[in-house]
């Protein structure tokens, strides 16, 4: 005769023993170890659920459970883009709040002495969301451009060569918002007084700075190098600066053309950038002086030099002049050297 009461623990057993089952079959769908792998997931603007699988899938070691588990925490039409770190041996619960919450990892943008918007177009859109076309557009708006006092041939000296932290998903008008605050920010009360005793304003100490960046890499000879344009400007003499020659080439033959030498053919070039013709700064900076150049400027050296001219012997640097006659000497040897590389 069946004993009704051995079914019933019998039934009650099974019933534990699949509840305990379904249990944990939950429990590791949601909490245990899913991904297998640091790194980055990058989920663009306007993602849907199908592009997030696509993007995770290859960190993930069960794909169904982030589905499931996305599904019940409604992340599924709940997508922020951005850039997120993905850790090896987080759970499937982590990675849907992390993914949830938007809490995206910022990146570090750099950029350095670009000699014009197309090329810092190029630069950004390599290291955030946002396309380079897009922020060459938001870089030359001719109304955002005026509105800040800047004009064509200024508007590049809004940008000051640094590292900054964005969101990766940042587009170009909020990239150019930030570079007009952190514009602000670096031109505080104490290089303002600097500017002012110069008798400059902010955009003309960076139109010099921008020549003395691009005669010398050597960041200690930055301040001699200062100081010598600077006596040139306030003594009324052209500045003679190669570099605006190489500049206004540019401008005319395309900013990826290569120069190596700056020849005399070259300074009969009509531009307003010839500072062999023209007295006076040229209408704007020819590049980004990064921070090293601008302070330079506003920290001359206190010297009596009027011209300069790459050593010969020792590469990189200059040697000054203080009259047309010494400067002479050193341009010969100079000269003498170039010979005999060929160039």
């Amino acid at each position: 005769m069946i004993n009704k009461k051995n079914i019933t623990i019998a039934l009650t057993t099974i019933t534990v023993i699949l509840a305990a089952l379904l249990v944990n079959h939950f429990y590791t769908k949601i909490y245990k170890s899913n991904v297998v792998k640091d790194g980055f997931v990058y989920i663009p603007s306007g993602s849907e659920f199908p592009d997030v699988k696509n993007l995770v899938h290859p960190f993930l070691k069960n794909t169904s459970a982030f589905n499931w588990v996305a599904k019940k925490k409604k992340y599924t039409n709940r997508i922020k883009a951005g850039k997120y770190e993905l850790k090896d041996g987080m759970s499937t619960n982590d990675l849907v709040n992390l993914l949830r919450s938007g809490n995206q990892t910022p990146v570090k943008i750099a950029f350095n002495n670009q000699d014009s918007f197309e090329k810092l177009a190029g630069r950004i859109a390599q290291q955030i969301e946002a396309d380079s076309l897009e922020l060459l557009r938001v870089f030359n708006d001719e109304r955002f451009i005026a509105e800040h006092k800047f004009n064509s041939a200024t508007a590049l000296s809004m940008y000051i060569p640094n590292s900054y932290e964005f969101y990766w998903n940042t587009n170009a008008q909020e990239f150019r918002s930030k570079m007009l605050k952190e514009y602000h920010k670096f031109w505080n009360d104490s290089r303002l007084k600097k500017v002012k005793k110069l008798n400059l304003t902010p955009v003309e100490v960076s139109t010099i700075a921008s020549i003395v960046q691009k005669e010398t890499a050597h960041v200690p000879e930055r301040k001699t190098v200062a100081g010598l344009y600077l006596n040139r400007y306030k003594n009324k003499w052209p500045l003679q600066a190669d570099p605006t020659i190489i500049f206004a080439i540019k401008q005319q033959k395309g900013f990826d053309t290569e120069i190596k030498r700056v020849f005399l053919k070259d300074l009969e070039i009509n531009s307003a950038y010839n500072t062999y013709k023209n007295l006076g700064l040229p209408p704007g900076p020819i590049g980004m002086p990064d921070i090293s150049s601008i302070d330079a400027v506003l920290n001359p050296a206190n010297h009596d030099y009027y011209y300069m001219c790459a050593s010969v012997t020792d590469m990189g640097k200059h040697v000054f002049a203080k009259n047309l006659a010494q400067h002479n000497v050193n341009a010969r040897k100079y000269q003498n050297w170039v010979a005999k590389q060929g160039y």
